[in-house]
């Protein structure tokens, strides 16, 4: 895109497709914030952005394949993790990027997000949860809060929702952490931190969707972003069991989870190529 002189370059035009701008989410949704929070962490980590590859799922969220001027994958419903390890155990130099939603990632593509986890996957996965499928028409989700109101559940959610950083723990992820879109500095920082170390790494991200939980809720976008100021505590390392979401209580936020263990390379390396293993230390 050519540049005039009222027009100034941003920032992240180079890792834009900036002939696919303006974007299509919506007036007040978060996923913008947790896009470039995300895209700005890559560039100030300082990793090769020519060995890195984002891919998304199907969803509100898995838009953001498509905007990234980088090798990018947009994939199938809820498929974007086996897109992603498959990527990851092709090409163990890659630095692959999993950005989705919460609907993509836990409710279609739960039994994926568990074994990428268990096996330790080298991959840094970026949720952003705005507790119910937006793109589609506000359904109920997985994460939808206890008592919240979509348009499948109008005197509102019966069920228990998922506490995501509980699931990713359990399940074996490595890193682990909640943030909202308000905490933009804190959010790049972790996201940053993810990237540059080893093993399976997941950051929840909160935005709000004004159009379709917002306006069921009576909550607008800045209401939303009023309750992530005013309703939450940042807990470095609080208990993934302390994570459920309830605004009333107050929702905690922070890293909670950052341990190493061996990657699904490296015990396929130590159990399958013992001898190459050996060696390749010894040397």
């Amino acid at each position: 895109m050519e540049v005039t002189k009222e027009q100034k370059p941003h920032p992240l035009d180079d890792l834009l497709r900036v002939d696919r701008i303006p974007h299509i989410w919506c007036p007040g949704c978060g996923i913008g914030t947790a896009f470039s929070s995300c895209l700005t962490a890559m560039k100030s980590s300082g990793i090769d952005l020519t060995r890195t590859v984002m891919v998304s799922g199907i969803g509100c969220s898995g838009r953001g394949a498509g905007y990234v001027n980088l090798d990018s994958y947009h994939t199938t419903h809820g498929r974007a993790i086996p897109f992603a390890t498959g990527m990851k155990l092709a090409n163990p130099e890659l630095n692959v990027v999993v950005f989705s939603g919460d609907g993509d990632l836990f409710a279609i593509g739960g039994n994926h997000f568990l074994h990428a986890a268990r096996r330790n996957i080298e991959l840094t996965i970026v949720c952003v949860n705005n507790f119910n499928y937006g793109m589609t028409g506000g359904q109920v989700a997985a994460t939808t809060p206890f008592k919240a109101k979509t348009t499948t559940t109008g005197m509102g959610n019966p069920e228990t929702p998922f506490n995501l950083p509980l699931l990713a723990f359990a399940a074996g992820a490595t890193y682990v952490a909640r943030w909202t879109v308000l905490h933009a500095r804190e959010l790049m920082g972790s996201i940053q931190e993810a990237l540059l170390r080893k093993g399976f790494s997941f950051i929840e991200i909160l935005a709000p969707c004004p159009v379709n939980y917002g306006r069921r809720n009576k909550e607008s976008a800045q209401d939303t972003m009023r309750l992530y100021q005013n309703k939450t505590i940042i807990k470095n390392g609080a208990s993934p069991a302390e994570l459920d979401i309830d605004f009333s209580r107050g929702v905690v936020l922070g890293k909670f989870v950052d341990v190493e263990r061996p990657t699904c390379i490296e015990q396929y390396d130590r159990t399958c190529r013992p001898q190459e293993s050996a060696e390749a230390r010894a040397a």
